[in-house]
């Protein structure tokens, strides 16, 4: 049995590491670019050994996939992993804005068990455990449950003319949170149509799914996890009465992008 109590410890530190290098507490910030638009800092780093080590030594038994990690392929043989975003939201961080989170997730037999979320900066905690619920900052949480989908409210910076009917709210660029705002019934409706990682989204799937939302790729199927190519095409949570309304809104463009955008 894993130790729930050390285990919201640790992510509540790795956040702490990470705000203490975040400028919008007035500290600098020491980034660069792995690869052309994608931006990492040495917060990133600091946070990924942090966990790596601490978690390891709380579950030695887990493999590990993070997004600051060489892959290895060894994780295909556990049955338990750890899926970790060190920062997610690294824009928002890097820009002194608030939008960002520490993501850990462990997963089990390919689902997600227990799913949590640091963001100090916006002082809230989430935690999630399978069959369990899931709570922001102690308080239990419970989904959108809105049925019509004209109005609906997304966290986006901008609507394409097609989806005028929706409403948008305020846009974090950590996906993690704008999955958790569904889960907190403070948006209804979180979809993307691009190629993704597990890491991204496996806690905040959690804590959006035990807290009622429904949880799908951007066809309506089932995510997985701990797969040997760690990416789906997009993900969708939502309101369980408009999920069927969003898979049909988005079927087109999804099966027009996800042959182009893969690679």
């Amino acid at each position: 049995m894993i130790d729930s109590e050390r285990l919201d410890e640790i992510v509540r530190e790795a956040g702490q590491i990470a705000f203490g290098q975040w400028p919008g507490a007035g500290h600098e910030v020491e980034m660069w670019e792995k690869e052309p638009g994608h931006p990492v800092c040495a917060a990133d780093l600091a946070v990924d050994a942090f966990l790596k080590r601490e978690l390891g030594a709380l579950l030695p038994s887990a493999g590990w996939l993070s997004e600051e990690t060489a892959d290895e392929e060894s994780r295909l043989a556990r049955d338990l992993i750890w899926l970790v975003d060190p920062i997610d939201g690294t824009r928002d961080f890097i820009r002194g804005r608030k939008g960002w989170a520490v993501s850990v997730c462990l997963v089990s037999a390919g689902r997600p068990l227990i799913g949590a979320l640091a963001a100090p900066a916006r002082d809230e905690s989430w935690h999630a455990v399978a069959g369990q619920g899931s709570w922001r900052n102690g308080e239990r949480l419970a989904s959108s449950r809105r049925a019509q989908f004209s109005g609906s409210r997304v966290p986006a910076d901008a609507l394409p003319k097609a989806d005028s009917d929706l409403c948008l709210v305020e846009k974090p660029n950590s996906i993690a949170l704008r999955a958790a705002m569904v889960a907190a019934d403070e948006a209804d409706l979180l979809a993307t149509l691009r190629w993704g990682y597990e890491w991204d989204i496996g806690a905040a799937a959690l804590i959006a799914r035990e807290a009622g939302a429904a949880v799908t790729d951007a066809f309506g199927q089932p995510l997985a996890y701990n797969k040997r190519d760690p990416r789906a095409f997009g993900v969708l949570i939502s309101a369980p009465g408009i999920h069927g309304d969003a898979v049909g809104r988005l079927a087109e463009r999804a099966a027009d992008l996800a042959p182009r955008t893969k690679g």
